[in-house]
């Protein structure tokens, strides 16, 4: 492996100084295009919990509207290996700088069309249709937007602190968070309702979109440097076939998928859905629920950190083995704590927001060394967007529709579905002796 910190070669004759890639450099790429990437991925999330049912479902009850909104909200993470496989075509075609570009532009368009979109009230069904293809287009992009980096990471961090590394681009998730909470929750204090519905509501994704900007940018600048390109080449971070990925390694991605289970099923568990069920059967004010959210993702992200920590004294696969078995234990008295009124909730939000950070922490690749060099690239693009799809992107509809029609019991059981599923996935892996 090579050198993993910053040196400086100079050639004769002029040619430009050359830099070893540095962890702390990566690093910092993928926090800032993670970041930006939840952002959006929020924003969306929220104001199907709390805008969109008034605004694009009005003419059915709010229940309804609230599962038609999170069916939409769920389109993306079916775009989004469909995104992944496009993006590799034109990766492989025209450059990783190119393919980027493309993606996040469509991210940010497909946002800023979503804020420019006009209610029911003005289009009627037109409007929900638009909607939902806005939507399947911010998932196509956000499959597009896999530039390799949290993998270049991953082998270029010392061994004995992978963990550490692997962290921090999860840090993302609580900063994306924390924001498109803040923004929503700066509205719903300082706009009267009808202001909220008619136009309040559409200024986060014009910030959105001015982020992803900022983000492309940022992202563009490591992606296409020229120690960057040399790297992912001698590391073979590159596209390979779908079919070839699938005919070699297709069980390390279904292992890979369920590996990180757990938590993504508790990813919306804590975010999205208590949003929904709060507006619909609790008296709490919307405004001090984002703010107790904001604390826990506050918790989530110093878990994160945490996480690192642990993963490098006792290993990335018994990290979060382990966190399933907690999250395990939390879907016994989940049920009772949203029951609680807002002391109970407050607590299922912290200590959900505490047990994410922890396992989230160590979910993105935590065997994606399955794969070897030549289908790392791929195997980790589309691992991820499967994790996605079968543990968060049905996560909010689902909870809502069982807890509505038959009771919280059913959310601690969503949680315990997935806490087995990685216990599952990790105990095969273990058996089979595949690297971790």
């Amino acid at each position: 492996m090579a050198s993993i910190s910053p040196t400086t070669s100079t050639h004769d004759h002029g040619t430009k100084a050359h830099a070893d890639v540095a962890p702390g450099e990566i690093a910092v790429g993928v926090v800032i295009g993670r970041a930006s990437e939840y952002f959006d991925f929020f924003v969306f999330g929220i104001a199907s919990a709390l805008i969109f049912p008034s605004v694009f479902f009005p003419f059915v009850d709010r229940l309804e509207g609230t599962l038609w909104s999170f069916a939409l909200f769920a389109l993306a993470f079916v775009a989004r290996p469909f995104g992944t496989m496009l993006s590799m075509k034109i990766q492989d075609r025209w450059g990783r700088g190119l393919k980027l570009t493309v993606a996040l532009f469509l991210l940010g368009t497909a946002t800023a069309g979503i804020a420019f979109l006009p209610g029911y009230a003005s289009l009627g069904a037109a409007s929900i249709a638009l909607l939902a293809f806005l939507r399947v287009l911010q998932g196509l992009a956000l499959g597009g937007s896999w530039d390799g980096l949290p993998s270049l990471l991953a082998l270029n961090a010392p061994k004995e602190r992978r963990g550490w590394y692997a962290m921090l681009g999860q840090l993302g998730a609580p900063v994306g968070f924390i924001v498109a909470a803040g923004v929503f929750a700066f509205l719903y204090a300082n706009l009267e309702e009808t202001d909220l519905l008619t136009w309040g509501w559409r200024y986060p994704f014009f910030v959105a979109f001015a982020i992803n900007v900022v983000a492309l940018f940022a992202r563009l600048r490591i992606v296409v440097a020229d120690e960057y390109q040399d790297k992912m080449g001698e590391l073979e971070l590159e596209p390979t076939p779908i079919r070839q990925l699938f005919q070699a390694k297709g069980r390390h991605v279904v292992i890979g998928a369920f590996a990180a289970l757990a938590s993504y099923a508790l990813f919306h568990i804590v975010t999205i859905f208590p949003l929904s069920w709060t507006l619909l059967y609790s008296q709490q004010s919307v405004v001090s629920f984002l703010l107790v959210q904001i604390l826990g993702a506050f918790i989530a992200a110093g878990a994160i950190v945490v996480s690192g920590l642990i993963a490098d004294r006792v290993g990335r696969a018994r990290t979060l083995g382990g966190l399933a078995v907690g999250i395990a234990m939390f879907s016994g008295f989940a049920p009772t704590l949203m029951e609680g009124g807002p002391v109970g909730q407050g607590a299922f939000i912290l200590i959900g927001f505490a047990l994410l950070g922890l396992s989230y922490g160590q979910a993105a690749g935590a065997v994606t060394a399955n794969f070897g060099r030549r289908y790392r690239y791929t195997g980790a693009a589309l691992t991820s967007d499967l994790a996605w799809l079968i543990g968060a992107g049905f996560a909010p509809l689902v909870a809502l529709g069982l807890c509505a029609n038959f009771g919280l019991s059913w959310l601690g059981a969503y949680l315990l579905s997935g806490a087995l599923g990685t216990l599952i996935a990790l105990g095969i892996n273990r058996a089979k002796n595949y690297k971790s």
